[in-house]
């Protein structure tokens, strides 16, 4: 990479000189998205951005309904759509396919679970520009359509509920340890590589942790807008958080500790927990304890519910207390059945894949 221009990607990186306007090429992961796809394809389509910069891949994990009908009809509409045919239906796996087919100095990743603002891929393309990151996104701002969603979104803007990330902080302005979405230099596969081919979950926070391991910075920035619509079941936020919790454990075996311990916190509290309700069973001395430790986290997520309600309506406080314990739950659960899940499996080579540089 010696051959590259002047620009200093700001973290030991040494980047080209990224255009004005550089080519973009726009990837959306989907799966059985009849009801959301149309609306982020246009959103995407209809970015305020020049038409012939762009290209756009909807990559399908095999849908079972009309997802591919949609995109299709769209493709026939606007030429720059082109679908592709995902077999592994994972989103790693979507997301490397389009990086190798993608002509962009820059690829911007759009969950199909969202709106996006129509200056979404220009404050992208800025930020980058600005910054020096090999990678910029904005803040995870969550949107409601149902009451238990509008719970949900309380609950994922206290720190009780996220640790404090600063994904979820929408005034954030500054280098972070990863971001939403995200909206990568081309620079960042070849000097990372591709996602984790076999991730189901927690590619991204991957993908940037070995992102900033080559020296390179991810940025977040508050004019870089979009929103996406949370679970609407505690069953579909369970299954959610616990698939988060494996994730992680599955990265952390093969990549080492993050940059911070915040993923690690649902798990150490529910082995503290359980500890507790192991000794208090049979020595009865650690039952004031664990008595106690209960009461401090039922206290404690009954004055965050509190708390996050405080903008939106003090009638959901039962409703958002209630998204804490599953949250923690399912992803120290998860975290515990990944651990043991994959340090019994051997792992692929740490290093996937790396983009071939142009």
């Amino acid at each position: 990479m010696d051959d590259w221009g002047p620009e200093s990607g700001r973290g030991g990186v040494i980047l080209r000189t990224l255009a004005e306007r550089p080519f973009c090429s726009i990837v959306i992961p989907c799966y059985n998205e009849e009801e959301h796809i149309e609306r982020v394809v246009r959103a995407a389509a209809g970015q305020r951005y020049p038409a012939d910069r762009m290209e756009i891949f909807v990559v399908d994990g095999r849908s079972l309904d009309r997802t591919r009908d949609i995109v299709r009809a769209l493709a026939d509409e606007d030429p720059r759509i082109i679908l592709l045919d995902n077999p592994q239906r994972l989103q790693a796996a979507a997301m490397n396919m389009a990086i190798k087919r993608s002509r962009g100095d820059v690829i911007v990743r759009m969950d199909a679970h969202a709106d996006y603002e129509p200056g979404y891929v220009a404050a992208s393309v800025a930020a980058l520009r600005r910054t020096g990151a090999l990678n910029v996104g904005g803040a995870m701002r969550p949107r409601a359509k149902t009451t238990f969603q509008k719970a949900l979104c309380a609950a994922l803007g206290s720190p009780l509920g996220v640790g404090g990330s600063a994904s979820r902080d929408p005034e954030r302005e500054g280098y972070v340890e990863s971001v939403w979405c995200g909206a990568f230099r081309r620079e960042a596969f070849e000097l990372a590589g591709l996602f984790d081919p076999d991730a189901r979950t927690n590619e991204d926070a991957e993908l940037n942790q070995r992102i900033l391991e080559r020296g390179g910075r991810i940025y977040q920035s508050r004019d870089i807008v979009g929103h996406y619509y949370p679970r609407s079941s505690f069953r579909t936020l369970f299954q959610q958080y616990f698939n988060y919790g494996s994730g992680r454990a599955r990265t952390i075996l093969r990549r080492g500790l993050p940059p911070s311990i915040r993923p690690l916190i649902p798990f150490t509290t529910l082995v503290t927990f359980t500890v507790l309700a192991s000794l208090a069973a049979f020595y009865p001395p650690a039952r004031p304890v664990l008595g106690a430790a209960v009461s401090v986290y039922v206290l404690a997520i009954f004055a965050a519910a509190a708390w996050a309600c405080r903008r939106v309506d003090g009638r959901l406080v039962f409703h958002v207390a209630a998204m804490f314990p599953v949250m923690h739950l399912a992803h120290g659960l998860g975290f515990a059945v990944g651990l043991a899940r994959y340090a019994q499996e051997p792992l692929r080579d740490a290093e996937p894949e790396r983009l071939t540089a142009r």
